[in-house]
């Protein structure tokens, strides 16, 4: 979770707020001086956090508002706003055109994570369908063309670089040629990192700009830079036009600010943010659900693109059982293996409306992976029947004793994953079924979403049930995040959950089978 103890600092004046019983201006100021000291703390610029206090000072007159309820609102929506006006500055992002050949050209600081986050980027179109291609033209930096291959090789990326070529504007004109001549939709140029100080190497960014002519330049800016961000920020938009900016390193730094804010001085669009060193590590950038996952809101957006990205319409079988309230354990598997391609869990639990940073600091991503994967171990030690069932049979000991030795995994985590099918399927029931909120879909809808579950997250099928609203209405009516939080939280933690069947003393005693 990306600044989460801004986002905590933040969301607790807010909640700090709702209890107040009497809201007026004594209660206002105490609010706005929490935010701005946090802002200040996490090295938000000075002018920059004014301006949001006199801001937020100017949309809520307390005195001329009605009822405590709706005061509590207004100031919380002011604040929101005013948030996401710090890293919004109200410039359209660039985004690749179809059809055409896309020149990407990243520039930045010495140790800023620019290779790190060119593949990063290249394994996020590549995703969407796009044929992407990585050239290294940093000479500079000894081994950094070894770094770039075997983080591309990684990813399955086609790459150009030399290991006998020392100039780099050479190698960038070769390599983007050549990817251009084989119709590459994305050619990303990887260039030396420089510091605003070092003239001759300025003078080369400029140079291998005017040779490669990018579509778009992204100036990649260290998280826990601070306040130095501003001036190295102002330095790189006067040589180079910087039309993106990517923030790395922002992995639960809460000194991030600095970057943040320092998006004021290019008046360029941060388009993503590195979370992390694995591939899945790169979210997308943007305003309004960046500043709601902080505080605990999630971002439903992030997530539908997540799932979007899964192609469900390969596996049409479990979207039917769910259009039918049936939750099979195989279906169990497919959707944890789907979760498992999506990155860390902490990732997709900080989209979760309601996922406070609280809540998320006390989990632990590492042990959840591990389990998940324990939990393929145990569905691949069983039988077809056992899988297309609703995981009932297993009351038979000797059934369960049999999985465990085959995947060798306790008894006590073999019934702590059939409490949790048994969970998902509860709400799968609440979904399906002749009685379940998907009969009350309009007919065609439903066989849309029965022939291809991809349909299910189409913006127009997402509009007619509602839209972003519809879709947190019918999470409610599947028994509300709170359910769904405790089942992730319970993935997430590490304690033991109550065995089924009886066999729970019998399982955690007995250790691995």
């Amino acid at each position: 979770m990306v600044l989460n103890e801004l986002g905590a600092r933040i969301n607790g004046a807010l909640q700090a707020l709702s209890r107040e019983s009497v809201i007026d201006d004594k209660a206002l100021d105490a609010l706005l001086r929490d935010i701005c000291g946090a802002l200040l703390e996490s090295d938000v610029n000075v002018r920059l956090v004014q301006q949001l206090r006199q801001n937020v000072k100017k949309r809520v007159n307390v005195e001329e508002l009605a009822s405590s309820a709706n005061k509590r609102k207004i100031i919380q929506t002011a604040v929101f706003d005013e948030l996401c006006g710090l890293v919004d500055p109200g410039v359209e992002p660039w985004k690749p055109r179809k059809g055409k050949q896309n020149v990407i050209m990243f520039v930045g600081l010495q140790g800023s994570g620019k290779t790190t986050s060119c593949t990063k980027l290249a394994a996020y179109y590549k995703r969407k369908g796009m044929k992407v291609g990585l050239v290294c033209a940093d000479t500079f930096r000894a081994g950094a063309f070894d770094q770039l291959k075997q983080n591309a090789s990684r990813v399955h990326i086609p790459y150009y670089g030399s290991y006998t070529e020392a100039d780099p504007v050479q190698i960038a004109r070769e390599g983007v040629d050549k990817f251009k001549a084989d119709k590459f939709d994305i050619i990303i140029v990887d260039t030396s990192g420089r510091h605003k100080q070092e003239a001759e190497l300025f003078a080369e960014m400029v140079q291998i700009s005017q040779a490669v002519q990018p579509d778009n330049t992204i100036f990649v800016m260290d998280g826990t830079i601070g306040q130095a961000a501003d001036a190295q920020a102002r330095a790189f938009k006067e040589s180079v036009d910087i039309g993106s900016i990517i923030i790395t390193k922002m992995d639960g730094h809460a000194k991030g600010g600095g970057a943040i804010s320092a998006v004021a001085a290019t008046s360029s669009p941060i388009i993503f943010i590195g979370t992390g060193e694995h591939m899945h590590d790169l979210d997308r950038f943007s305003a309004r659900p960046f500043v709601s996952k902080m505080l605990g809101m999630g971002d439903l957006s992030g997530l539908v693109e997540t799932v979007q990205d899964l192609h469900l319409e390969k596996n049409e079988d479990m979207m039917k059982n769910i259009v039918k309230g049936v939750f099979t354990l195989k279906d169990m598997r497919d959707q944890l293996t789907n979760i498992l391609k999506m990155g860390p869990l902490s990732k997709i639990m900080g989209m979760m409306p309601g996922m406070t940073p609280e809540m998320m600091a006390g989990m632990d991503a590492e042990e959840s992976t591990r389990r998940l994967r324990s939990y393929m171990c145990v569905f691949d030690s069983m039988t077809e029947d056992e899988l297309n069932s609703d995981g009932k049979m297993f009351t038979d000991e000797k059934r369960l004793r049999r999985v465990a030795r085959g995947s060798g995994v306790r008894l006590v985590d073999i019934q702590a994953m059939l409490h949790q099918h048994q969970q998902f399927g509860q709400m799968i029931k609440r979904m399906g079924g002749p009685k379940g909120m998907l009969s009350k879909m309009n007919p065609n809808m439903m066989q849309q979403m029965a022939k291809n579950p991809a349909a299910a997250m189409n913006p127009n099928m997402l509009k007619q049930m509602g839209g972003m609203g519809g879709m947190q209405k019918m999470i409610q009516q599947m028994g509300g995040m709170g359910g769904m939080q405790e089942m992730m939280k319970q993935m997430m933690g590490g304690g033991g959950m109550p065995g089924l069947g009886g066999f729970g003393g019998a399982g955690g005693s007995r250790g691995r089978r």
